[in-house]
C-alpha cells in the first residue's frame, strides 16, 4: 500500500494553489485528480461560458493571465487551457484520472486511508480540494417522465445540442441568466423562471464590479459578517460582459416568470412574486452603488460620477401580469433547464467531520481531526475563499499548519512517481 506524507484531493485552483504553496516550503505532497487538471471547467460548463471576473484579476501565485484586454473575460476553455499552464508552471506532482472513492481515518496510526481508483493509499495530512460544487440540485417537482426533457445547467452545452422548440429556464442567478441570454440570442424561445436574486453593475465609475469587491475590503468579509441575504449575484462575462436587467430581456421577447412552484407531467405552475423578485434584485444593485459612493467619498478617490448606473428601467406592459401556467406542449417548450445550483457533497468521506447540513466543521479549513483540512469553499475563512482572487492566502495559512504538523519537509514528487514513505 503506498504510504504518502500529505495527499492533496482535486486538481483545479484549490489544489493547484495548494500545491504550490507546500512546494515553496518544501512540504512534499501529490494531488489526486479525477479527471484532468481543471475536470469541471472542461467538461462541465457550457461551451459559451465565460468567466465573471475580468482578465486583469485573473491570476495564480506568480502565474498572470496573459491577455490582450484588461477588462475582458476569458472563455471557460482559457481558464481551463490557464490552470494546466499554472500545474505545468508550478511542476504540480499530479495524477491524473485517479478518483478518491472513500477517505477515513486508518485505526489506531493516525494517518488517513483513503480508497482510490488506482488503489488503497495511506497519507498523514489530506487537504480535500474538491471546490463547493458537487452535486447538481433539481427539485422534485417535475416528474422524470414529464413530456420534455429536463437537465441541469451542468448539462447544458449549447442551443444547439438541445430539442426543437421553446425552453424553460428554472432559475436566475448568474448560470440561469447567462444560459437564458445565450438561447434568447440563438433565436430560441425563452421562458425564464426568476426567483429572489441580487442584480450587479458589470462596471460602475469606471472599474468592474469584482475590482470593486477588492478594492472595498469585500473580499476579506469573514463568515461572521457574511451578508444574510443568500440570494445569487446575477452578473455575466459573456458577450464582452454587461450588467444584466431581465427587464432588458423582456424587451427583446423573452418571456419572465415568478418562481417555479408546482408540476405535472404536462404542466408547470408559477407564483405570484415576480415584481417581488425584480425589486428585490435592484434594491441589491443600488445597494452596491451606495456602498461604493461611500468608499469613494471616505477615501477621496478622483473618479467621476455615473449617474445612468441608478436609472432603473421601466417594466415592459407584458411583465404587469405574468403568466402563472405553462404547459408544455400548447406552449411549444421542448426542453426545461434547471439552473438552480449544486450541494456539497462529501459522502465518500466516512469521518465525524461534518455538521447535520453534511457541511465540514472546521476553522479557516483546519479540522478538530488532526491532518484533515478544506480548501475552496465559500466562506472557508472569508468571502473570497471559492474564488481565485482569495484562494491562494487560505492556502498559504493552511501549508504553515500542515508542513509543521508534518515534522520534517521532502522533495516533491513527479507525477505517478514514487511517493515519500510515511
Amino acid at each position: 500500500m503506498e504510504q504518502i506524507d500529505t495527499l492533496i484531493i482535486g486538481g483545479g485552483q484549490a489544489g493547484l494553489v495548494m500545491s504550490h504553496a507546500l512546494s515553496k516550503r518544501g512540504c512534499g505532497h501529490c494531488i489526486l485528480e479525477r479527471g484532468r487538471i481543471a475536470e469541471s471547467w472542461r467538461s462541465e460548463r457550457w461551451d459559451g461560458l465565460h468567466f465573471q471576473t475580468p482578465n486583469l484579476l485573473v491570476a495564480m501565485p506568480d502565474y498572470p493571465l496573459v491577455h490582450d484586454n484588461p477588462n475582458g473575460f476569458a472563455s471557460a476553455a482559457r481558464i481551463a487551457d490557464f490552470l494546466a499552464g499554472y500545474a505545468e508552471f508550478i511542476s504540480a506532482p499530479v495524477r491524473e484520472g485517479v478518483a478518491v472513492t472513500r477517505l477515513a481515518r486508518e485505526g489506531g496510526t493516525g494517518r488517513y486511508l483513503l480508497e482510490t481508483s488506482a488503489g488503497p493509499m495511506t497519507a498523514g495530512n489530506v487537504i480535500v480540494a474538491t471546490g463547493p460544487f458537487h452535486r447538481p440540485v433539481i427539485p422534485a417537482m417535475l416528474p422524470r417522465d414529464a413530456a420534455v426533457l429536463q437537465i441541469h445547467a451542468a448539462e447544458y452545452r449549447a442551443p444547439d445540442k438541445l430539442p426543437d422548440g421553446a425552453v424553460l429556464v428554472i432559475g436566475a442567478g448568474a448560470s440561469g441568466a447567462q444560459i437564458a441570454e445565450e438561447l434568447m440570442r440563438a433565436g430560441r424561445k425563452v421562458f425564464l423562471s426568476v426567483s429572489r436574486h441580487r442584480r450587479a453593475p458589470r462596471r460602475y465609475r469606471g472599474h468592474d464590479h469584482v475590482w470593486w469587491w477588492v478594492e472595498t475590503g469585500m473580499v476579506n468579509t469573514p463568515p461572521e459578517r457574511r451578508n444574510p441575504d443568500s440570494s445569487p449575484v446575477v452578473h455575466t462575462g459573456a458577450y464582452g460582459g454587461h450588467t444584466i436587467d431581465f427587464r432588458d430581456y423582456a424587451d427583446q421577447g423573452m418571456t419572465l416568470l415568478g418562481r417555479a412552484e408546482a408540476a405535472t407531467r404536462e404542466a408547470m405552475t408559477f407564483a405570484d412574486d415576480l415584481a417581488d423578485n425584480l425589486a428585490h434584485g435592484d434594491a441589491g444593485y443600488l445597494a452596491f452603488l451606495d456602498l461604493v459612493d461611500a468608499h469613494v467619498a471616505r477615501t477621496g478617490m478622483q473618479l467621476p460620477e455615473d449617474p445612468a448606473a441608478r436609472v432603473i428601467m421601466p417594466t415592459p406592459p407584458a411583465m404587469h401580469d405574468p403568466i402563472r401556467r405553462l404547459d408544455f406542449r400548447a406552449d411549444g417548450i421542448g426542453t426545461v433547464i434547471w439552473a438552480t445550483g449544486y450541494d456539497l457533497d462529501f459522502g465518500w468521506i466516512d469521518i465525524p467531520a461534518f455538521d447535520e447540513r453534511g457541511a465540514p466543521v472546521h476553522e479557516k479549513g483546519v479540522t478538530r481531526f488532526q491532518g484533515l483540512y478544506f480548501l475552496g469553499l465559500h466562506f472557508l475563512s472569508k468571502f473570497s475563499s471559492a474564488f481565485l482572487i482569495g484562494v491562494a492566502e487560505d492556502a498559504e495559512r493552511l501549508a504553515e499548519s500542515v508542513c509543521a504538523m508534518s515534522g520534517r519537509t521532502t522533495p516533491n514528487l513527479p507525477a505517478g512517481g514514487e511517493p515519500g514513505r510515511g
